[in-house]
């Protein structure tokens, strides 16, 4: 253990701990000559006790003023599971339900869909590195890599809270592939993009991002949330004239994931029963040996320390009242 203490000054007092190794607290009596004291193993191991006991209480004081303490360090384990960036969708429609209106009733929004959903998969995976990021007209850093799984549910609640407008992803992916930037390569690295549309990626960003996807290896699912009465990723148009980017976006978007010659796959969820599905078959593929580093925080010593000064110092007045009895 790496201790330290506040106030390092308090320390040169620790010397007084020696005293009662020099002068019991138990009151002494004269006798004519000490040879006729009969030799008593018992009352030797009390006295013992009594003085170990004064050294204790006048020690774990100092300790306690001092602040005592065991300072921050880090552990590295090997479990099963992977550097995750959850990628979320805000734009305005993910606050309708799969039917592709205001929730009322028994439905529930895409975005309470995902929220409960992906909240399950956090608490089910737990050597996971797991970032939050999500975008609408522009990116949004919600939660860099970490092993703190409460803090990823929080951000994940955040869906929870309205949409905002509309969806520029790629600006949402460049900002999630940012993430693994600078972080040692211990694990899988994948991104779950989660939502129920898709724009145009200017040709600039499709640069960046195949760059980046090949640059950090990363692998990417897509689980794309369908309305109901919205064209597939999966779907070729009856009239060529609608097969572009414009009209097609989201078949598009999956067309350029596809071309990435990276790990890619896509889920096409229209309930949320379809939804939990796709993220069980992440949860399934996603389980390779991950090499991750836990942070201890710092632990606080002094209650410990005035804990046993405490218990010592009435030991020793339970002896002292006994003493005075007899």
């Amino acid at each position: 253990m790496n201790l330290g203490f506040d106030y390092a000054w308090m320390l040169p007092f620790l010397g007084l701990a020696l005293l009662p190794l020099v002068r019991s607290p138990v009151t002494g009596f004269d006798a004519a000559w000490n040879a006729l004291l009969p030799a008593d193993m018992q009352s030797r191991i009390w006295t013992g006790l009594i003085r170990l006991m004064g050294v204790v209480a006048i020690a774990g004081l100092v300790l306690g003023l001092a602040g005592l303490h065991r300072e921050e360090y880090t552990v590295e384990r090997v479990g099963k599971g992977a550097h995750i960036v959850l990628l979320l969708d805000r734009s305005q429609s993910m606050d309708h339900s799969f039917a592709g209106r205001a929730p009322s009733g028994a439905e529930e929004a895409k975005s309470a869909a995902a929220e409960r959903l992906l909240a399950q998969f956090v608490r089910e995976r737990k050597n996971d590195r797991t970032g939050v990021a999500a975008y609408s007209t522009g990116p949004l850093f919600v939660l860099p890599l970490t092993d703190n799984r409460e803090a990823v549910l929080a951000a994940v609640r955040a869906l929870r809270l309205p949409a905002l407008a509309q969806t520029h992803i790629g600006k949402g992916l460049l900002l999630a592939l940012s993430y693994f930037t600078d972080q040692a390569l211990t694990g899988s690295r994948i991104v779950v993009l989660v939502s129920d549309g898709a724009a145009v990626v200017d040709p600039d960003s499709e640069q960046k991002l195949r760059k980046l996807f090949k640059e950090h290896q990363i692998r990417l699912y897509w689980i794309f949330l369908r309305s109901l009465g919205s064209p597939g990723i999966f779907e070729v148009p009856e009239d060529p004239r609608d097969d572009n980017a414009s009209v097609r976006p989201e078949r598009y978007l999956h067309l350029f994931f596809s071309s990435l010659e990276i790990p890619y796959k896509a889920y096409e969820a229209e309930n949320p029963a379809a939804l939990g599905e796709a993220i069980a078959d992440i949860d399934r593929i996603e389980s390779l040996p991950i090499h991750y580093q836990t942070r201890i925080p710092r632990l606080d010593l002094a209650p410990f320390c005035y804990g046993a000064a405490c218990l010592a110092l009435l030991l020793l007045v339970g002896v002292k009242l006994s003493e005075a009895e007899t």
